[in-house]
């Protein structure tokens, strides 16, 4: 039995005895600003995907029940009141929402915009994922976050490829 954790288990074994693996990291350690570019990249989607999430749903309940609710925010997104008005409070300080206290929330017309981008951006991967083969469920879920750290070009070559007949 090993010490691995299930991910680590599924690792291939590192090459240690010189060769391809030992190239490939005095590689990165030549390109230190590279990597940092990624990781600030990174960093900015995942501060960007909370707002990015309250658009896209506040978009589907308006559309769906004709307004979005804080409450059904809350119970959609699986959070806590506190939670939803938080979030609420910082998308609309950035411009992205409008909301009276204890009213629905609509989004502005920036707040439209990205949402509907966002939608795009989730289609793409859910097409993307289902050409793969992933069953609907699990492309749906793992969209939810992909769409957030895929980049323009990555996510063009997605969209190629899930066109392909």
């Amino acid at each position: 039995m090993t010490d691995q954790s299930p991910v680590q288990a599924d690792l291939p074994a590192a090459d240690t005895a010189g060769g391809a693996g030992e190239e490939a990291r005095a590689h990165e350690m030549r390109a230190p600003e590279m990597q940092a570019e990624a990781f600030q990249a990174v960093r900015q989607a995942r501060r960007s995907e909370v707002a990015e999430d309250y658009l896209e749903l506040i978009a589907e309940l308006i559309e769906l029940m004709g307004e979005a609710r804080p409450v059904d925010i809350a119970t959609r997104l699986g959070v806590r009141a506190p939670t939803v008005a938080k979030t609420l409070d910082r998308l609309a300080r950035d411009g992205l929402i409008t909301r009276a206290r204890y009213r629905s929330v609509f989004l502005t017309e920036e707040g439209r915009q990205i949402a509907e981008e966002c939608r795009r951006r989730h289609e793409i991967v859910v097409r993307f994922l289902l050409r793969l083969g992933l069953d609907q469920e699990t492309a749906e879920q793992d969209a939810e976050g992909i769409e957030h750290h895929v980049s323009a070009r990555t996510l063009a070559l997605f969209a190629e490829f899930a066109g392909r007949d």
